[in-house]
């Protein structure tokens, strides 16, 4: 039975309402199906704005494998701004696709890609507006299966109730998978209902429950232990890896926004995974192992986007991209190659060690030459030890020495503030180092208009990395650090002028701190917030840290706990964590013993290039490391006569 498209309602709002472009789909390379034709259908949504949401790479890949394949369809949908939000609520137009103005209720599966944690009251708001029981054991036969994914799904439980399940890892098979067990539960009839088609996807031991599970604490408020309460649902869930990535060379066809987006631009991503060892690292660890897309693969996926887009500009996307074991070959060939089409390159960040005036040259030649970006994280030599990153302030000055000598004129440095035994002299030393960067600059380009910009975040402990035991800093001991920082570089007379400092308060940190090492209690806090009008909690002018902590004063008393048990305290070896029935791969004792190696400022070497040091993703996960070098040329597709 068809679904009718709700924009006959929806476009009256339009004209009240701020960006209404965001709303009306039609973007080139999108996708619409006949409803009657298809038999699974997915909405696939990125739980923040338009702007946000579309460029994410993971939704459109999804978007892109789904929509291939005969009978299943795939629509996306993003957070509407509060503007919209109440004319919607007024004029009860529900929650829609862009692409087809569909209700997100019609269809079978409403997949939500979370990179941040700051997304989950707009996944509340989502629901809400779609007409989706918050709760998942209200939901009916009818309601899409709910369904997490992405970095922050490695840890749901503080969503637990809100979601039907969660897929941890690589989503492209996965969402094949998903696919097809719910095909067959359909066309069986729907028999069991929703309890029925879950548990078939849990028997695969690769997609979560949470309801299939109990969770029992101790007295004191820790958990004991998280037990299945259903006969056949694994005790531990599964990672997902994609191997050979040349295999999945999405997005062929990237969506082109209407609206103005972060990322204006084609992007490629040219390995998965990192094995440098950064112990703050979430994204680095729970990706593991490396998977690099060969040199001709990366030629073939920029030639094709490129065509079927008209960007401008390809980012090559990595968590390390200049790690790649042929980028200097990727960076001249692509440049050879559309050196009369002025199509520019670039990386997200350049490692300190890894940065070469040839490799920033290529990248440059067909753009603009802008800023550089470089990330030593540790304000002082003893915390790069700690956090395991191999970088030497004589490495730094020796790279911006030659930046600023073959003409760059900017570089910006990213720090974190609050990292595990980190002191006031540690952070201070940062302001050391932008003056020696800015002295060397001075001094090699002899010019004076040299610039440097130190921009700091503050550290949040991740789950599945050597710092999840760690203790958090606190707000206020976050801003008192910065605090002195600050006054450090604009007391300078000499070089702080030439010096951009840039920070966050250390409140956000602290919410998604709480979110990101909670368990199912923090699901409270989380539908406390949402009732009170928490929205789009990782934008600073929505954000309330006054609400998050009022509501976590109002909910999580009843629970013997409170905001700084989540989030300022030290774990210890014995505590069963909230996540520890969710395999990625990394076994618990490596990363305890990691945990201890920097406690004891010891650094270990990327297995990349070494010996295995035992993380247990390989033997684990039944994968290996795959690089190069392939030894071929990125040729010319086409021969020039």
């Amino acid at each position: 039975m068809s679904v009718d498209s709700v924009f006959p309602q929806l476009e009256a709002l339009l004209p009240h309402v701020q960006k209404p472009i965001q709303y009306v789909g039609g973007e080139l390379n999108s996708t619409v199906k006949p409803w009657d034709e298809c038999d699974v259908r997915w909405a696939l949504m990125y739980p923040d704005a338009y702007e946000v949401g579309l460029p994410n790479q993971g939704v459109m890949i999804l978007y892109e494998v789904l929509n291939e394949r005969q009978g299943v369809l795939a629509e996306r949908t993003y957070s509407v701004w509060p503007d919209l939000e109440a004319l919607m609520r007024e004029h009860r137009v529900p929650q829609f696709t862009v692409d087809s103005h569909r209700p997100v209720k019609a269809f079978d599966v409403f997949g939500l890609s979370f990179s941040t944690e700051l997304g989950y009251t707009n996944m509340l708001t989502a629901l809400d507006l779609a007409g989706i029981p918050l709760a998942a054991e209200d939901r009916g036969i009818d309601d899409p299966i709910v369904l997490a994914g992405g970095h922050a799904a490695f840890n749901p439980e503080p969503i637990a109730e809100f979601i039907d399940c969660a897929v941890i890892g690589d989503g492209e098979q996965a969402v094949l998978e998903i696919t097809e067990i719910v095909r067959a539960w359909k066309a069986e009839g729907r028999p069991g209902g929703r309890e029925e088609v879950l548990f078939r996807l849990a028997r695969t031991g690769g997609v979560y429950v949470p309801g299939f599970y109990d969770v029992e604490y101790l007295p004191d408020g820790r958990i004991g232990r998280v037990v299945p309460n259903k006969s056949g649902v694994p005790w531990r869930v599964s990672k997902h890896t994609v191997m050979d990535l040349d295999e999945w060379p999405y997005p062929k066809q990237p969506l082109v926004p209407l609206a103005e987006t972060v990322h204006e631009r084609m992007s490629v991503e040219i390995f998965r995974g990192c094995t440098r060892g950064c112990r703050f690292c979430q994204a680095g660890m729970i990706t593991r192992p490396v998977r690099e897309r060969s040199i001709t693969g990366i030629g073939e996926m920029v030639e094709k986007g490129l065509k079927a887009t008209g960007f401008e500009e390809v980012g090559l996307l990595s968590l390390s991209s200049a790690d790649h074991t042929e980028i200097g070959e990727i960076a001249k060939g692509l440049a050879d190659r559309y050196t009369e089409d002025k199509i520019g390159l670039s990386l997200p960040s350049t490692r300190v060690d890894a940065f070469n005036v040839d490799l920033a040259n290529e990248l440059t030649r067909n753009g603009r030459r802008s800023g550089l970006t470089f990330a030593p994280e540790g304000g002082s030599e003893r915390m790069r030890k700690v956090i395991n990153k191999m970088v030497s302030e004589e490495d730094l000055i020796r790279t911006v020495a030659t930046a600023y000598g073959n003409g760059w004129r900017q570089v910006k440095l990213y720090f974190m503030c609050g990292l595990p035994t980190e002191t006031d002299e540690d952070v201070l030393q940062i302001g050391d180092m932008a003056v020696n960067v800015i002295a060397k600059g001075r001094e090699v380009s002899g010019q004076n208009d040299i610039r440097c910009t130190v921009s700091i975040g503050g550290f949040v402990p991740k789950p599945h990395t050597p710092f999840q035991w760690a203790p958090q800093l606190s707000a206020e001991e976050t801003d008192a650090r910065l605090g002195k920082l600050r006054d450090k570089i604009r007391g300078d007379k000499k070089y702080g002028r030439s010096i951009g400092f840039r920070y966050h308060d250390g409140k956000p940190g602290i919410v998604e701190g709480l979110l990101s090492r909670g368990d199912r209690r923090v699901g409270s806090v989380i539908r406390a917030v949402y009732e009170a009008g928490g929205r789009f909690d990782g934008w600073r002018e929505y954000f309330s840290y006054d609400l998050w902590m009022k509501s976590a004063e109002a909910t999580l008393p009843e629970f013997g706990v409170d905001v700084d048990w989540y989030t300022t305290r030290e774990r210890t070896y014995e505590e069963v964590l909230p996540w520890d029935h969710l395999d990625s791969g990394l076994d618990k004792d490596w990363l305890w013993e990691d945990w201890q190696d920097a406690l004891d400022e010891t650094e270990v070497e990327d297995c990349r290039w070494t010996p295995c040091f035992d993380c247990g993703v390989c033997p684990q996960m039944d994968t290996s490391i795959q690089i190069g070098p392939t030894g071929k040329k990125l040729l010319p597709l086409t021969v020039v006569k």
